[in-house]
C-alpha cells in the first residue's frame, strides 16, 4: 500500500518538477557556467576562464560603484517604504477615536485609492514622468518651475544632471512608487486586529506611540517581515527606473549606476556576455544572502490572538 502511494505521488510530481528544473533551475546553472567564459553572445565560441571574470569584477571601479548603490538601495528603500507604509496604514485604520470606537482618519477610503494609485502606473511611465518633473528649467522641468514660481529660483538645479542629487532622486521615486502597495498590505493585516485591543490600551493610559509599538507591531510583524524581504528584492531590481531617468550610463559621472544597468551595458553594449553573467551571479547571491540574513535576524516569537 505504502509503495503504491509513493508511486502515485512521484507520478504526479515528476512532470511539474521536471518543468521547474528545465525552465527555472537550468537557466541559473547556464548563467553560472557562462560567467566563467569569455562568451561574446554573438557566436558559439567560448573559452573557459574559471574565476577570471570575478577577479576582474573585484578590480572594476564602476562595478564597485554599482555595488555600493545597490547596497544603499537595499537599506534605504525598504526602510523608508516600510516605515511610511506602517504609518499611513495605521492612520487609515486606527488613526482616531470616533463615535463607534477606534477607526481610521476621515476620508480613509479616498486616501487608500490615492496611495495605491502609483502602483497602477508601469515603471516606464513613472520613470518618464519624473524625468520631466526634475528636468532643467529650460526643458520645462516642473519642480524647478515651482521653485521659480514661489520665489526660490536660487534653489533650482539640474537635478538629474548633478551627481550629488541624481541617484537620491531615483531613491525617492522608488519609495513613492512602492509605498502604496505596502499601505494596502499593512492595512489588511491591521484590519484583522480587534479594535477592542486598541480601546483597552487607550483606556489604560497608553499613548498612540506605545500602542503602535506594543500592540500593532507585534501583531503585524509577520506581514512586515515578508514585506521587507519583498521590498529588498524589488530595490535590487532598479534597472528600469535608473535606465529611464539617468540613461544607460547611470547618470552624470556614472555615479547613479546599479548592478542591473552594469549588466545590461556589458552584455548589449560591450558584447561581453560572460562578464555580464558574472555580474548577474553576484546580484543573485547578494539577493539570496540579504533575504536569508534578514529573515534570520527578524525572526521572533509569533504573537497570536486567542
Amino acid at each position: 500500500m505504502q509503495h503504491g502511494k509513493v508511486r502515485f505521488v512521484v507520478a504526479f510530481l515528476a512532470l511539474p518538477v521536471g518543468l521547474y528544473a528545465l525552465f527555472v533551475l537550468s537557466p541559473y546553472v547556464q548563467a553560472i557556467y557562462i560567467s566563467m567564459t569569455d562568451w561574446t553572445g554573438l557566436t558559439g565560441d567560448q573559452t573557459f576562464l574559471g574565476l577570471d571574470n570575478y577577479v576582474r569584477l573585484a578590480g572594476d571601479g564602476q562595478f564597485l560603484i554599482a555595488l555600493r548603490n545597490n547596497g544603499i538601495l537595499l537599506v534605504v528603500v525598504p526602510a523608508l517604504t516600510v516605515l511610511l507604509g506602517l504609518f499611513f496604514a495605521s492612520m487609515l485604520n486606527v488613526g482616531r477615536r470616533g463615535r463607534s470606537g477606534i477607526e481610521g482618519v476621515r476620508g480613509s477610503k479616498v486616501y487608500r485609492v490615492v496611495y495605491f494609485f502609483p502602483m497602477v502606473l508601469s515603471v516606464s511611465i513613472v520613470g518618464v514622468l519624473f524625468k520631466y518633473v526634475f528636468a532643467p528649467t529650460e526643458a520645462g522641468g516642473v519642480f524647478n518651475g515651482i521653485l521659480r514660481g514661489i520665489g526660490l529660483e536660487s534653489l533650482t538645479a539640474p537635478w538629474l544632471g548633478d551627481p550629488a542629487f541624481a541617484f537620491w532622486i531615483v531613491v525617492l521615486v522608488m519609495v513613492w512608487s512602492f509605498v502604496g502597495f505596502y499601505v494596502v498590505l499593512f492595512s489588511a493585516a491591521m484590519q484583522s486586529i480587534p479594535k477592542e485591543i486598541y480601546e483597552a490600551a487607550l483606556l489604560d493610559g497608553a499613548t498612540r506611540f506605545h500602542t503602535f509599538r506594543h500592540v500593532t507591531m507585534p501583531l503585524v510583524w509577520d506581514t512586515v517581515q515578508v514585506g521587507w524581504v519583498y521590498m529588498a528584492i524589488q530595490a535590487m531590481d532598479a534597472f528600469a527606473l535608473v535606465h529611464i531617468m539617468l540613461g544607460i550610463g547611470g547618470g552624470p559621472s556614472r555615479d547613479g549606476d546599479v548592478l542591473g544597468l552594469a549588466l545590461y551595458r556589458s552584455a548589449f553594449n560591450d558584447y561581453r556576455f560572460g562578464y555580464a553573467s558574472a555580474i548577474g551571479v553576484v546580484l543573485l547571491l547578494l539577493t539570496l544572502v540579504v533575504s536569508a540574513v534578514f529573515l534570520r535576524a527578524a525572526r521572533r516569537e509569533r504573537v497570536e490572538l486567542s
